[in-house]
């Protein structure tokens, strides 16, 4: 079990920075087609060496353009796609992005029907096969897996807990537990995803990290 240090920290972790990311590109998670994809477009997004915030405002402006859905990012124009991306500021690896989002919606198409539950499906509930799966999408490496899946477990159980290396950087730095299953005690199940953004974020600033031992009591 945690103790007092550990659980105040965390609890403050989920009072001041527990937003996930699908949240903040403003997507409603659930197992549903759109959101699901919508939730994908984002991993491959945050997974560029480009500030969150950027990624998170590409997300809704590819989306606030009408690629909410494989169909509709499919029939954009690549043109389209580097117009959207560049509204989100997400100007330095527009053009490749652009082209992989085409492809990615393509073969999202022709092998699961656009739907990202047959993925789920074809992985048969084994969570290091899904990586594997996602993987195989363009522009979805190993960090894009890792994104969707962290904040995926939410409506995906059989992945939860899922608290990657940054996720664990972001604890080590916190001074919680560093496994997976010690850090998914310091919460509720359905608050593994935010527990999970919270953690990335100790992870990428350490000012982040900072604040909330201090909100914590040291």
């Amino acid at each position: 079990m945690p103790n007092a240090k550990e659980q105040a920290r965390a609890d403050a972790l989920l009072a001041d920075y527990g937003q996930t990311y699908a949240r903040e590109a403003d997507v409603k998670l659930r197992d549903t087609p759109q959101p699901l994809y919508q939730l994908l477009v984002l991993a491959h997004l945050l997974s560029a060496r480009i500030r969150a915030s950027v990624a998170t405002d590409t997300a809704r402006a590819l989306f606030d353009d009408g690629m909410r859905t494989p169909k509709r990012m499919s029939d954009a124009t690549w043109q389209q796609r580097v117009d959207a991306l560049g509204k989100g500021h997400y100007r330095r690896y527009d053009e490749r992005t652009a082209t992989q989002l085409g492809e990615a919606a393509d073969q999202l198409l022709e092998q699961y029907g656009g739907d990202l539950r047959k993925l789920r499906e074809a992985a048969g509930g084994d969570v290091e096969e899904c990586k594997r799966l996602l993987r195989e999408l363009p522009g979805i490496g190993p960090t894009g897996a890792d994104i969707f899946l962290r904040e995926a477990q939410g409506v995906w159980p059989e992945a939860a807990p899922y608290f990657d290396a940054k996720a664990v950087q972001g604890a080590e730095r916190l001074g919680l537990p560093k496994s997976p299953s010690a850090i998914a005690r310091l919460v509720e199940e359905d608050e593994y995803p935010a527990l999970a953004a919270g953690l990335v974020r100790s992870a990428l600033d350490k000012r982040v990290a900072d604040d909330v031992i201090a909100h914590a009591g040291g």
